[in-house]
């Protein structure tokens, strides 16, 4: 990700939130012209209601954001909190308090814990970097991952680069949509212009994404650009702010689209075109109608190929707001599968099922009404949707120092659910004591920071019920984005990575230093003495060589893992081999997990992965024996002894405590 000269990035815990980075600070020291878009709601945050009176305007430095509280409904104390804030910041920076502008989201209705802002901002601006990821953490409430973006493009000549970070997972609604999104660039050029670019962005991407149909208190995108790129200034319409404009809708579809994605409880992105409508206007509406849609995105969750739910919501709004679209001469295609065109089509609905489990749904309607055409951003309405909501606000409670924290306690439950929750998982915690098992852990379990603690949790849950868990990790796409931000340009043979030697190092230290190290320290913690582990230790892995640093596995000495088991520690392995001559070899995870439980005598293998298991006809399969399967990892971990594996969705967290506590389970069990 390639970043705009001359700014800075900040964020730290203040306290607001339990354990959590909860304050930020995005920072120009030269000045900028800003612009900003804002909610609508009339029951605006104090921090809207005091940015939205001063931009746009010239000779802006920062924008300072919180999360964990909204500072929404607060009264005359919000707006003073504002200004206390912002004093505190510029006076740490030296700058006017006029040039700062505010954001925050969270919980509405709690007055902001000022003292604790305030004793932070030195700690703040002392963090300031040029690496914005900690700024993109802080600002996130229900999200699951950062969402970050950027541009480059050429202007005159000189290279103008636009970045932005964002949050927003719940509340979204069109009209802006519910999140925070902070736009900084290096372009010259003027603040109403800038305004004008930002605003035609939204219209075409944040307006047409939808969570919930809810819309927030603290909605706002916020733009900075210091004009350090030295390009000539825009100051008029024409052909820079058309390329200007054009990149900034470019990197805000991106950001839609990853808000889309992570949505509250969601496990799939809706993406709706309606093509064939009287105008753009019409296109965009009812593409937002189907995308938010209750019954449409329930649904999407279940897989289910309702056509007729769309042409519904089609006729439903087209009748309300006096469209001339006739629904009974569309064409609907779900997954590029016809469904529809001026009456039911033919077709196979087990195959279509199967192709509505992937992580994004494409929906396209043709009305037949027109030229125009427009997309629509959303995702599925899920269990988990219901229930964070539902939760939110009796789960969350404020603290004495001014913060909120979540008390997620088993006795605010109902006595049912805890009864059936009991009785189901008190007859299998028996079963386990003393088991061995081996956990395979991949894929976007490990890029998410709420889902790695998800994982943890299960982790020292089943060390609690008696269970002996080995952790071994891959880390596929921190690994990635680490290899992306130096430049390297991936090259595969045969569906492997070509790593270099300097590609290796990068890819150990990603492995060892940062996700193993990581899981460790969550781990440890809650007291669980877990320890890291590389292949390379003990000579446990010996690999051979694949391709470039990508080996096979070639023979394991489970004996160092042994002794640790011994003496009560959870062993947190990363899949790194040693050569023969010595070389470092990366090695695929499920291969050495396999090897492992076997080795280790352990009874259960766990692999976590982005996959909800085996899927067949379009169903998932509860359970299947070793003949019916391919992976040769799985059989050789059944052939060595473990007596069961099973395939879990890693992007569902708490999947293992579901899946080895509950009767049914969630995934696919191999015996």
């Amino acid at each position: 990700m390639k970043l705009p000269i001359g700014f800075q990035f900040a964020g730290v815990a203040a306290g607001i939130k339990p354990q959590r980075p909860d304050l930020a600070l995005v920072y120009s020291a030269a000045p900028c012209s800003a612009a900003g878009m804002f909610t609508i709601n009339k029951a605006k945050a104090a921090p809207v209601i005091d940015a939205e009176a001063r931009l746009p305007a010239a000779g802006m430095h920062a924008v300072v954001l919180n999360s964990g509280n909204a500072n929404a409904l607060t009264g005359p104390r919000g707006l003073e909190a504002v200004t206390a804030v912002q004093a505190a910041v510029a006076q740490a920076l030296g700058i006017p308090a006029s040039s700062i502008v505010s954001a925050s989201t969270g919980i509405i209705g709690v007055v902001l814990p000022v003292a604790k802002l305030l004793a932070a901002v030195p700690k703040l601006v002392g963090a300031l970097g040029p690496e914005p990821e900690t700024a993109a953490d802080a600002i996130i409430t229900t999200d699951t991952c950062r969402k970050l973006a950027s541009r480059v493009i050429e202007l005159g000549g000189h290279t103008v680069t636009l970045s932005a970070i964002a949050k927003g997972s719940g509340m979204i609604a069109p009209q802006l949509a519910t999140m925070i999104t902070v736009l900084t660039t290096d372009c010259a050029i003027a603040p109403d212009l800038l305004k004008l670019a930002i605003a035609g962005a939204a219209r075409e991407t944040f307006e047409r994404l939808t969570i919930d149909d809810d819309m927030s208190t603290n909605d706002c995108v916020l733009a900075l650009a210091n004009g350090l790129a030295n390009n000539r200034s825009i100051t008029a319409q024409g052909a820079d702010l058309d390329a200007f404009a054009a990149a900034v809708t470019d990197l805000f579809r991106e950001l839609a689209r990853a808000i889309a994605a992570d949505g509250e409880g969601s496990t799939k992105r809706i993406e709706v075109r309606v093509t064939g409508a009287p105008d753009v206007a019409t296109a965009a509406d009812l593409a937002r109608a189907v995308a938010g849609s209750t019954l449409v995105k329930a649904a999407v969750f279940g897989a289910d190929p309702n056509w007729g739910r769309v042409l519904a919501t089609i006729g439903a709004r087209a009748g309300s707001q006096h469209y001339d679209v006739n629904p009974y001469r569309a064409a609907v295609a779900i997954q590029g599968t016809a469904v529809y065109d001026g009456g039911p089509v033919e077709l196979d609905r087990t195959a279509l099922r199967t192709k509505l489990r992937e992580p994004e749904v494409a929906i396209t309607v043709d009305v037949r009404a027109g030229t125009a055409e427009a997309t629509a951003w959303g995702c599925d309405l899920t269990y988990d949707y219901v229930k964070l909501n539902a939760d939110y606000t009796s789960l969350i409670v404020e603290t004495p120092g001014g913060g909120v924290a979540k008390d997620d306690r088993f006795t605010n439950y109902s006595p049912k659910l805890k009864v059936a929750m009991l009785v189901q998982a008190l007859s299998y915690i028996s079963r386990f004591r003393g088991q061995r098992c081996v956990i395979a852990c991949s894929g976007a379990a490990l890029a998410s920071e709420s889902l790695l603690r998800a994982l943890c949790e299960d982790v020292l849950l089943l060390r609690s019920v008696g269970l002996v868990p080995v952790v071994v990790h891959g880390g596929g796409a921190v690994v990635e984005r680490a290899l992306d931000r130096l430049g390297t340009t991936p090259d595969f043979q045969d569906g492997v990575r070509v790593t270099s030697a300097a590609d290796q190092r990068v890819v150990e230290m990603v492995l060892t230093g940062q996700i193993s190290a990581e899981l460790v320290t969550l781990l440890n913690r809650h007291g669980a003495n877990a320890v890291g582990l590389s292949g390379k230790d003990g000579a446990m892995l010996r690999a051979t060589r694949l391709v470039g640093h990508a080996g096979e596995l070639a023979a394991v000495d489970a004996s160092l893992v042994d002794l640790m088991l011994g003496k009560g520690y959870v062993p947190v392995i990363s899949p790194i081999g040693l050569g023969e001559d010595g070389t470092s070899y990366h090695l695929d995870v499920r291969a050495v997990a396999a090897a492992l439980a076997g080795a280790l005598g352990a009874e259960k293998l766990i692999v976590l992965d982005d996959a909800p298991g085996i899927v067949r006809d379009g169903d998932l399969v509860s359970e299947v024996d070793k003949t019916s399967i391919e992976d040769l990892a799985i059989r050789r971990a059944l052939d060595g002894g473990v007596r069961a594996v099973h395939l879990l969705d890693g992007r569902v967290p708490h999947s293992m405590i579901a899946e080895l506590f509950t009767d049914s389970g969630v995934g696919t069990v191999v015996r």
